[in-house]
């Protein structure tokens, strides 16, 4: 039998399911108490759709390892942040044809200037590429386009 922890580490995220909700950072803690294993997570953003089938997959996930008492708590302090995805998570990102996020900015500090970021293909790893919406398929990322291979892909916002 695996342990609770070990069952939940391996649940995929449903909106970015190359990554696991451990390597994303959303998973933050699973204890087991008198029978009842309660499973710590953090959303990627306040009112982030994707929370309720993450706790809906981590109690069917452990409930298959043979816990049927499965109790899934939120948790946002302190708030997540892009920071948290793994070294793992983000060259599986980058594999998986989405750039991973650059560093997050720090909480307190304000940048009244236009946001520019190098963002570098994650197909060619070119540096030339161009931001063609701030949306994409989910709020979490942006939609790029790489001028040196004219490939489309989706970068993971900074937060």
């Amino acid at each position: 039998m695996v342990t609770a922890r070990q069952a939940a580490e391996t649940v995929t995220d449903p909106e970015l399911p190359v990554l696991t909700l451990a390597e994303l950072g959303v998973l933050r803690d699973v204890r087991e108490s008198d029978g009842v294993v309660v499973v710590s997570i953090t959303p990627t953003y306040t009112g982030c759709p994707a929370i309720e089938a993450m706790r809906d997959d981590l109690r069917a996930r452990l409930r298959e390892e043979g816990y049927p008492r499965v109790e899934v708590r939120t948790v946002l302090d302190p708030p997540w942040t892009t920071d948290w995805i793994s070294a793992a998570g983000r060259e599986k990102l980058r594999a998986a044809g989405i750039a991973p996020p650059g560093a997050a900015p720090r909480p307190g500090t304000i940048d009244l200037g236009p946001i520019r970021r190098a963002v570098r293909c994650p197909r060619c790893d070119s540096a030339d590429t161009v931001e063609l919406s701030p949306f994409g398929s989910t709020a979490c990322k942006a939609l790029h386009r790489c001028r040196h291979c004219l490939e489309p892909f989706e970068r993971v916002k900074e937060i």
